[in-house]
């Protein structure tokens, strides 16, 4: 089965406006993957991961720690440059809203991915 890449993200000034009803998400966890993405329209993303550990009850046979992966992208400036300096492994916090972005595959179907559109990340010392 082919499947297609999923689209670029949209800006959240390209979104119609929202309802009264939002999310907000805190994340903290450790930084991966960290990758710069040029727009067609020239605007750029920064996408990252946050890995974190699950709680104590939710661990896996043996005791063994199970993690959970969240894709995160910001497009503030200031903040893009900031995490790109940062290296793997370092513990961050993310506060953003979550999205939930569709796209379709070459075979004829569908997918969907949900992350976090983050407003603010730093380093958490």
């Amino acid at each position: 089965m082919a499947t297609s890449s999923p689209p670029s993200p949209t800006r959240s000034r390209d979104l119609p406006p929202s309802s009264s009803t939002t999310s907000e998400v805190l994340l903290r966890g450790r930084l991966s993957g960290v990758r710069s993405i040029t727009m067609p329209s020239g605007d750029e993303v920064v996408t990252f991961r946050v890995i974190i550990d699950r709680p104590a009850h939710r661990r896996g046979p043996g005791g063994r720690v199970r993690v959970d992966t969240i894709d995160c992208l910001i497009w503030s400036a200031p903040q893009r440059r900031r995490i790109l300096t940062w290296e793997d492994g370092v513990l961050v916090e993310v506060v953003g809203s979550l999205q939930r972005r569709f796209w379709k595959t070459g075979a004829g179907g569908s997918l969907s991915r949900t992350e976090v559109c983050a407003s603010r990340v730093r380093r958490v010392t």
